[in-house]
């Protein structure tokens, strides 16, 4: 490809056919996987070893921790795409030289090492992108290669036949592996891959619930696992059953993915960002997906045809993941990474987004798509998801995600890192339009379970808006109430009311003796809170702590007792107390109101209520407010 075939090539992704009445109609997706998947293949490339005579040559090395994951030769399958798409000989070295290093790190068992861990279930995610890179590396490959990289498919994928069962690993991981093996046995021609294929992907399956929300991501009860989560089930298991589908005609599993695929599209917000917020695995939320799942673009590849819903989901998602590409090239851990980090994010979001771009590509066989509004661009709609008890609302303004999903990890208890996501009625995200997240969500302590994915930042705190007393016996908040009840009512036009109760707990799940009652009312203009705490068996001084995401430029005024403006950009928010007896502080220790995961920072507000003397229980009502859109002439 000439070099201005290049260019045009980066162009055309950013090119929306506009009708005559001036509404977007029509996309051309595949030039926007194309260009970005390009763009992720060469800062790849750069990370790539190439001197010959270093026994690793063709390895990635990660800049965050200089360790060569063996991971990171997934990039074998982007850099055949981009090799395709450019005719360039750079990327077809780049894809031979990584799958050659990748298979001389293969185990005798026919795994992989999730280095520098001793997980082998990615061994699933490696043989995959082998497989599929074979149909266009085959071919230029030497004699002596091309047995050598046979018989490696061979050896992953009899040892995922033998080994990779829900018991075994996360649901995501037997997910994929449902196309692993479909695509296996697609190479090989030996069907017994197949037949495991299907077996898996039923059990798999069999574990959604009503609403299409797969458990099997959390931690162990017996030998199975339960727990949902969206990013993981977006971004990897569902384009894996989906996948597996399309090569067996499983209609069986294809219709309960378009099932679940209906309720998970309205976790894509307005500006093309995931709300994983709220998932038992939001501990890597970025806001654009997941730190270390796929992406969500393959997925939406795969049911194209079925709702022109789904090619606005994904063109506004990846939209939005390039605002998350650093200067380097690399993905970052959220928005806000370069201002809350001084240190690069692992290579980790970069290959993985980079090989579901390379699928999305490949899957996507139209050259234009008509785009549809997204179920978050329309407003004035509630939806309460049961199963999981977790509320999603749009008014004209504000899109809100309130979370009181009950996951319990029984075994592991509090030292599960599933059990640190938000939870107890918390708003997790709430988005404003033209603004972009007003307030989200972090861990409620921050640990570092997988320390390859989980930076040192020592001292930060939750972003998460929560109710919280420390005492004597330790730290308590709605945040660890696992058992909170949800209330969800539409009021008039555009007009919700959310309301939520429950006891505050520590992080052993145990209650000191303060109960609580949110209600949220939500309005085209404002979000207005009351709380009502019941002090039954203690009675400490409670914080309410709204930290409000701090992008460049806020600027935080207390104009009163009661009142805080918020200036940002071209709008003008206000925090306001409208009943109740509390001190408003404002900005208490904000240089530790961060988070590597979602890349953010906070300023935090905070209501401080002491118990009143004569009655066991207190009520405060504030609000957060639109006030108006202004100029900076």
């Amino acid at each position: 490809m000439t070099d201005y075939g290049l260019k045009l090539l980066f162009i055309l992704p950013f090119v929306v056919f506009v009708s005559s009445t001036g509404r977007a109609q029509n996309a051309s997706l595949k030039a926007a996987y194309a260009a970005t998947l390009v763009q992720l293949a060469d800062v790849l490339l750069d990370h790539q070893l190439k001197d010959k005579k270093n026994p690793d040559f063709g390895a990635l090395q990660c800049d965050y921790d200089k360790v060569l994951h063996t991971r990171a030769s997934e990039a074998v399958y982007p850099f055949a795409i981009a090799y395709k798409i450019t005719g360039s000989r750079k990327y077809l070295d780049a894809a031979i030289r990584t799958g050659n290093w990748l298979i001389k790190q293969q185990e005798p068992n026919g795994s992989w090492k999730e280095t520098p861990e001793e997980w082998t279930g990615t061994t699933t995610d490696q043989a995959l992108m082998l497989i599929l890179a074979w149909d266009h590396l085959a071919g230029r490959l030497g004699k002596t290669e091309k047995a050598s990289w046979r018989n490696a498919i061979i050896k992953a994928a009899d040892y995922l036949h033998k080994t990779m069962t829900p018991e075994f690993a996360s649901i995501n991981y037997v997910a994929t592996t449902c196309a692993t093996l479909a695509s296996a046995a697609r190479l090989l021609k030996d069907e017994k891959y197949s037949r495991r294929a299907k077996e898996l992907a039923h059990r798999t399956i069999s574990k959604m619930d009503e609403d299409g929300f797969l458990n099997g991501e959390g931690g162990r009860t017996h030998a199975n696992k339960l727990g949902t989560d969206l990013g993981y089930s977006m971004e990897m298991s569902l384009w894996g059953l989906g996948l597996y589908a399309k090569l067996t005609g499983d209609t069986l599993v294809n219709n309960a993915v378009k099932h679940a695929l209906k309720s998970h599209l309205y976790f894509i917000y307005p500006d093309g960002s995931m709300d994983n917020s709220w998932g038992i695995r939001s501990n890597k939320w970025t806001t654009y997906g997941g730190a270390t799942s796929d992406g969500c673009q393959v997925l939406f590849s795969l049911y194209a045809d079925e709702d022109p819903r789904y090619a606005s989901a994904s063109l506004k998602n990846l939209q939005y993941l390039r605002k998350n590409i650093l200067a380097s090239g690399l993905i970052a851990y959220g928005p806000q990474h370069e201002e809350v980090m001084d240190f690069p994010p692992c290579i980790y979001p970069t290959f993985t987004k980079a090989k579901n771009l390379a699928m999305a590509y490949e899957l996507e066989k139209k050259q234009n798509r008509t785009l549809a509004k997204l179920p978050s661009e329309a407003t004035g709609w509630v939806n309460h998801f049961k199963t999981v008890n977790v509320a999603l609302l749009r008014t004209a303004n504000f899109m809100a995600t309130v979370t009181s999903y009950g996951y319990k990890d029984y075994k592991a208890g509090a030292k599960s890192k599933y059990m640190y996501r938000p939870a107890g009625g918390a708003i997790s995200s709430l988005w404003v339009k033209g603004h972009g997240y007003l307030t989200a969500s972090s861990v409620t302590e921050y640990s570092r379970p997988e320390p390859m994915s989980f930076p040192e930042v020592p001292g930060v705190k939750s972003l998460t808006p929560r109710i919280a007393f420390t005492d004597s016996l330790g730290y308590f908040t709605n945040l660890f109430e696992f058992d909170s009840r949800m209330e969800v009512k539409q009021g008039r036009t555009n007009r919700f009311e959310v309301s939520v109760s429950g006891e505050l707990k520590d992080r052993n799940w145990l209650a000191a003796g303060v109960g609580y009652r949110m209600n949220y009312q939500f309005s085209d203009s404002a979000v207005v809170k009351t709380i009502r705490l019941i002090y039954h068996d203690a009675r400490p001084v409670i914080k309410i702590i709204e930290p409000i995401i701090h992008y460049k430029g806020m600027v935080f005024t207390k104009t009163d007792a009661q009142t805080i403006l918020i200036k940002a950009g071209d709008k003008l928010f206000r925090f306001k107390l409208l009943s109740g007896d509390a001190v408003l502080n404002i900005g208490k220790d904000a240089e530790h109101y961060w988070a590597p995961y979602p890349a953010l920072k906070a300023f935090p507000l905070e209501l401080e209520l002491k118990p009143a003397e004569d009655s066991f229980t207190q009520e405060i009502s504030y609000e957060l407010s639109v006030v108006r859109m202004f100029s900076e002439d």
